[in-house]
């Protein structure tokens, strides 16, 4: 297992959350199941609080700063699950804190993100401009960045995802996993593959916003030429350079689907296994249920994110 000299400490995040996040469930999903023929689970992390994964990465990322880290508050971008995130966090630990959001980004996140306090600067076209206006941002303030994705405690925070799996189900064959900048699917595969060397780990992304893919093809992160999709939590400009020298030695294969394979997901989730997933946190259901994933039972898809305005999801369901 990781031990405490590495940057990147599952173990040590596990005992810092405590009881400060949820552990959230494995459901079983007998649709799902019947489809693949094997054993099919869910972690079901939609459950969570804030309503994704990214509570854990962002409160194991704020227990460690410092007293002036603090006063001079936090900067981040984010279309909205990492926004809604550092908001709840940062309003209960009194730091102040901004986030720079796209302009299109979904209102149900906006909204959570300035009712918890926070300061959403949505002039920004799409996530690289939003990424530069940080820069700028945190130049004239002082105020520290809490990324996303590429910061070592944020992902052995979002590493513990992986470590409440394998705790659950030791025999995990295929773990299944959204990636958008990567910090989830890098401290899952950590977490999964020091506790279960043989599980297959397999990321799945959006094919207008496939970084990982382009920077397999490229041999580093590279930025992606920006498309919309509906899977707007998936979407950052590139995928961060940890997540990606972790992937590239402990993520056995990529999938990307389509827009309707996206929405195909969704509407599984909802209907056969009753969550209410927004698109991107729904696409690890949406490769098994396009029959995309190989590997070993039983077979565990990561429910990401629910965080999806109820007009949207009824749109999307019809």
């Amino acid at each position: 297992m990781p031990t405490s000299s590495s940057p990147v400490d599952v173990d040590a995040a596990a005992a810092a959350l405590g009881g400060a996040v949820v552990r959230t469930p494995l459901v079983a999903s007998p649709a799902l199941s019947e489809r693949l023929g094997c054993e099919a689970l869910i972690k079901a992390e939609l459950l969570q609080r804030g309503g994704s994964f990214k509570l854990r990465g962002v409160l194991n990322r704020v227990r460690a700063m410092s007293a002036d880290e603090r006063a001079r508050g936090v900067a981040t971008v984010s279309a909205g699950n990492h926004a809604k995130a550092v908001a709840l966090v940062c309003a209960a630990e009194g730091i102040p804190a901004t986030v720079f959001m796209p302009r299109g980004a979904s209102k149900v996140k906006v909204d959570a993100v300035r009712s918890a306090g926070a300061t959403a600067d949505l002039d920004n076209d799409d996530a690289a401009v939003a990424f530069a206006r940080l820069a700028a941002f945190v130049d004239r303030t002082g105020a520290l960045v809490l990324h996303p994705f590429d910061d070592p405690a944020v992902i052995a925070g979002q590493g513990t995802v992986g470590a409440e799996l394998i705790a659950d189900r030791p025999d995990a064959g295929t773990v299944v996993v959204p990636v958008g900048g990567g910090g989830l699917i890098a401290g899952i595969a950590l977490a999964v593959k020091a506790r279960a060397p043989g599980a297959r780990i397999v990321a799945v992304e959006p094919e207008r916003a496939a970084t990982l893919t382009a920077a397999l093809a490229a041999g580093g992160p590279v930025q992606v030429e920006h498309q919309a999709t509906l899977a707007d939590a998936l979407a950052p400009p590139s995928v961060g350079e940890l997540p990606f020298a972790i992937c590239t030695r402990l993520v056995d294969d990529v999938v990307t689907l389509s827009e309707d394979e996206l929405v195909g997901g969704l509407r599984v989730a909802y209907a056969d296994c009753k969550l209410a997933c927004e698109v991107g946190g729904a696409a690890a259901l949406a490769a098994l249920a396009g029959g995309r994933v190989d590997g070993p039972a039983p077979i565990v898809a990561v429910a990401s994110g629910g965080n999806i305005a109820p007009a949207d999801l009824g749109r999307l369901l019809a």
